[in-house]
């Protein structure tokens, strides 16, 4: 039955929180905004067409990107959705109620706070139906923390699965686990709110050497024109673009701070 679960989940309900598929609308932007980027290099650094040569590769890494950053949303976003179920579940277990049955109440509760269609009302959705299946709780639970790509979650799971078959004390472990998922999630979003500042920073720092571009255009035309068309010229922009790109990776990687 387990297996069967497993098979019918697999077949569109169960979500692989490593990865997102982008829609067309989101392939569209990502494509529209492509073109745009790879418009403003060719121009600014070689003004000639040739440069969307380039958009292929462009596109490629945009699409990466783009599926990169939704992920990570997505996961941000059922991490502290799952921090709200565990202290939901919390409580009910502190009433009185068996481990299942607090589980089934926390998911009216987060559809009341997140809506039907949130990450974490899925997999309580997923979760009621296996339990009407008669499938173990904590082996769900398992498959949810393989699947959501957070540490929380896996950690959770992992000791929810041993307590629950040894017979531990269930409602310590989900209370201690409520009060170290808020305060690691209390210290990330100091880490960013520290960081927004510093990432607005370097977001107006690569639009500045287009703005300074665009400047000296408007106020002082031609004067870029002796790096064009010429091998000395193409020399010297490839190596400024390999300059400016390789900052902006640096500066990726430098605001990239995860716990």
């Amino acid at each position: 039955m387990w297996k069967s679960w497993k098979r019918q989940a697999s077949d569109g309900e169960k979500t692989d929180y490593g990865s997102y598929r982008l829609s067309f609308r989101e392939l569209a932007l990502v494509f529209c905004k492509s073109v745009g980027i790879t418009g403003a290099f060719a121009y600014m650094f070689y003004r000639s067409w040739l440069g969307f040569l380039a958009l292929p590769a462009v596109v490629y890494i945009s699409l990466r990107r783009t599926r990169e950053k939704c992920a990570r949303e997505r996961r941000e976003r059922l991490s502290v959705q799952f921090k709200d179920t565990v202290l939901a579940v919390s409580a009910g277990m502190q009433a009185g109620r068996a481990a299942e049955n607090a589980f089934l109440e926390a998911e009216g509760e987060i559809r009341g706070l997140y809506g039907r269609e949130s990450e974490m009302a899925r997999e309580l959705a997923l979760l009621r139906k296996g339990l009407r299946n008669q499938l173990p709780l904590e082996q769900m639970l398992l498959n949810l923390g393989e699947r959501s790509c957070v540490e929380e979650i896996r950690d959770f799971t992992e000791v929810f699965a041993v307590a629950k078959r040894m017979g531990g004390n269930l409602k310590e472990i989900i209370r201690r686990t409520a009060e170290l998922t808020q305060q690691r999630m209390d210290v990330d979003r100091e880490i960013g709110t520290l960081l927004a500042s510093k990432r607005y920073e370097q977001k107006v720092m690569t639009l500045i050497p287009f703005l300074l571009f665009g400047y000296m255009q408007i106020s002082s035309k031609g004067f870029f024109d002796i790096l064009y068309h010429n091998a000395a010229g193409i020399l010297v922009m490839t190596i400024c673009l390999a300059i400016y790109l390789a900052a902006c990776v640096l500066g990726d990687r430098l605001m990239d701070i995860r716990l």
